[in-house]
C-alpha cells in the first residue's frame, strides 16, 4: 500500500474499498443491502481526508500520471461529489434498488476510480481508458432499474451517443499521434507550434468528443432523456463529476503547456460556449418535468463554463474550477429536492412544487437556495461563479461574450423563479408536508452549507482555484 503523500494512494485506496464493498455485499444475504453505501461513504470520507497529505509536483510513469495542483483539486471535486451521491441514494426506496444496491456503489466506484486517474493522466492512452473506465459504469447505472421501459431508452441513447462520442474522441487523438509521433500531451503541446493542419485537426475532433461527455451544444442529445429516467441520486452526481472530468482533459489538451498557441482555440471556445448559453438557456423554458429543465439548465452552465475556457488564460481556467464546485453545491442540491418531492408527492412534474413553503418550509427555503445559486444571485455561490468567468472573459476583452451571458442569464432567471413562484405563491394541492430519509436531508443539508458558505466567503476556494490553474499556463 502506498504511503499517505503517495501520487497512487487515492486509486489503490479506492480500489481497495471496491474489493471490501464487493464482500460485503457478496455475503450480505438480507434483501436489503443498501447498507454497503455507508462503507462506502466512509471509506470516500478517508480518501478525502487523505487529498490534504497528497505530495503535489509528483510524476509517475515519465510522466503519463502527474500529481499536482489541479489533479488533487479536481479528486476532491470528484470525492465530494460521490460522497453527496451516495449519501443521497441511501435513501431511495424501490424494492430493486434495495436488493441491487452492492451493483449500484461497485458501478459508482469505478466510474469515480475513472475520474480520479483521468485527472492525473498526461498521456494519450492512460487519458483514453480512464474515460472509458468513467463512462462505462455510466451506462449501466443510467439503465440500472431495467424494468421500467424509460430507463432502458434512455441507457441505450447514452450508450449510443456515449459509443459515438468515444469513437470521435479516440479518431482525433489518432491524429495526434500520428502528426507528433508520441502519446505524451507535453510533446503534443509544443508541436501545436508547427500549425500542421492535420493536428489541428485531430484536436477539432477531439473537442468534438469531449463535447458529448460535458454536454455542450449540440452534442447534448442525451441529458433530457437520461436525467428525466435515471434515479435521481445518481442524475445528480451525473451533472456534475463526469462533466467536471471532462473539463479537466479539456485544461489538459487545450491550455496545459500549450504556449502562445492557446489563442488558437479562442474562436471554436467562444462560438461553442455561446451557442450552448443559448441554446440551453431557451430550451429549458417550455419544460414541465423538473428534472428536464435542470438537464436544459445544466447545459447552459456548460456554456458559462466555455466562457472562462474562451478567455485561455489562467484566470479563466480557474473560475472555471471555482464555478464546479458552486455548480456542485447548487444542482445536485436541487436534484436531491427534486427526488424527496418525487419519493413523497409521486411526482416529478413542476405542478408538484404549488405551496411547498407551506407544507414543508425548510425544504422550499433549502429549494430557493439553490435556484437562486444557479441563476447568480447575490450573495450565493453562483453568483460569484459568474462574475468571475465573466471577469475573466472580460480581461481579453470578450465583452460581447459577457453581455450576451449575462442577458441570458436574466432569461434563466425567468424559468428558476417560475419555480420559486410555484413554491411560495401558488395554493398547495396537498397539506401534507414532505417527509423525506434523514441521509437524503443530511445530504441536502451538506450541499446547503456549500452553496451558502461559498457565497459568503469565496476567498479560500478562489485562490484554491488559481494555485490549480496556475500550473496551466
Amino acid at each position: 500500500m502506498p504511503g499517505p503523500g503517495s501520487p497512487l494512494v487515492l486509486e489503490v485506496g479506492l480500489g481497495a474499498l471496491i474489493v471490501i464493498i464487493f464482500f460485503a455485499g457478496v455475503f450480505d444475504r438480507s434483501d436489503d443491502r443498501r447498507r454497503v453505501g455507508v462503507i462506502a461513504v466512509v471509506g470516500l470520507c478517508i480518501l478525502l481526508g487523505l487529498t490534504w497529505r497528497a505530495e503535489t509536483g509528483v510524476a509517475l510513469f515519465h510522466g503519463s500520471f502527474v500529481q499536482d495542483d489541479l489533479a488533487i483539486f479536481a479528486k476532491r471535486l470528484f470525492l465530494v461529489a460521490t460522497i453527496i451521491g451516495v449519501l443521497g441514494s441511501l435513501g431511495l426506496r424501490t424494492p430493486t434498488f434495495a436488493r441491487r444496491a452492492t451493483e449500484y456503489y461497485l458501478a459508482m466506484l469505478a466510474s469515480l476510480l475513472g475520474m480520479l486517474a483521468l485527472a492525473s493522466a498526461r498521456e494519450l492512452v492512460l487519458l483514453f481508458v480512464s474515460f472509458e473506465l468513467m463512462s462505462i459504469p455510466l451506462y449501466y447505472l443510467t439503465g440500472f432499474l431495467k424494468r421500467e421501459p424509460e430507463a432502458v431508452e434512455a441507457a441505450l441513447k447514452f450508450l449510443l451517443v456515449g459509443t459515438v462520442s468515444s469513437a470521435v474522441l479516440v479518431y482525433g487523438l489518432s491524429f495526434l499521434y500520428g502528426m507528433t509521433g508520441s502519446t505524451d500531451l507535453r510533446e503534443i503541446a509544443l508541436a501545436l507550434g508547427t500549425g500542421h493542419p492535420l493536428l489541428l485537426l485531430g484536436m477539432v475532433l477531439a473537442l468534438a468528443g469531449l463535447g458529448f461527455k460535458i454536454a455542450a451544444f449540440p452534442f447534448h442529445m442525451w441529458v433530457p432523456d437520461t436525467y428525466e429516467a435515471a434515479s435521481t441520486p445518481f442524475v445528480a452526481w451525473l451533472s456534475v463529476a463526469p462533466k467536471a472530468a471532462g473539463f479537466v482533459v479539456i485544461f489538459r489538451l487545450y491550455l496545459e503547456g500549450v504556449g502562445n498557441q492557446v489563442l488558437l482555440w479562442v474562436p471554436l471556445a467562444t462560438a461553442l460556449a455561446t451557442v450552448t448559453i443559448i441554446a440551453g438557456n431557451l430550451m429549458a423554458i417550455p419544460q414541465q418535468n423538473i428534472k428536464r429543465l435542470l438537464g436544459y439548465s445544466g447545459i447552459a452552465h456548460i456554456g458559462y463554463m466555455l466562457v472562462g475556457l474562451a478567455a485561455v488564460s489562467a484566470d479563466g481556467a480557474a473560475m472555471m474550477l471555482f464555478y464546479l464546485v458552486a455548480y456542485l453545491f447548487g444542482n445536485m442540491g436541487a436534484f436531491l429536492v427534486v427526488e424527496a418531492v418525487a419519493q413523497s408527492d409521486g411526482s416529478e412534474s413542476i405542478a408538484a412544487y404549488r405551496g411547498l413553503a407551506q407544507r414543508s418550509p425548510v425544504l422550499a427555503l433549502c429549494m430557493l437556495l439553490f435556484l437562486l445559486s444557479l441563476g447568480g444571485i447575490p450573495f450565493v455561490a453562483g453568483f460569484w461563479a459568474k462574475l468571475y468567468v465573466f471577469w475573466a472573459a472580460a480581461e481579453r476583452g470578450l465583452y460581447w461574450l459577457v453581455l450576451l451571458g449575462a442577458i441570458l442569464t436574466v432569461v434563466a432567471l425567468f424559468y428558476y423563479l417560475l419555480v420559486a413562484k410555484r413554491m411560495y405563491i401558488d395554493a398547495p394541492e396537498k397539506t401534507a408536508p414532505v417527509a423525506a430519509p434523514f441521509l437524503l436531508n443530511l445530504s441536502i443539508l451538506i450541499c446547503v452549507a456549500g452553496v451558502v458558505g461559498v457565497g459568503l466567503y469565496p476567498k479560500p476556494l478562489v485562490m484554491a482555484a488559481l494555485r490549480a490553474a496556475s500550473g496551466l499556463f
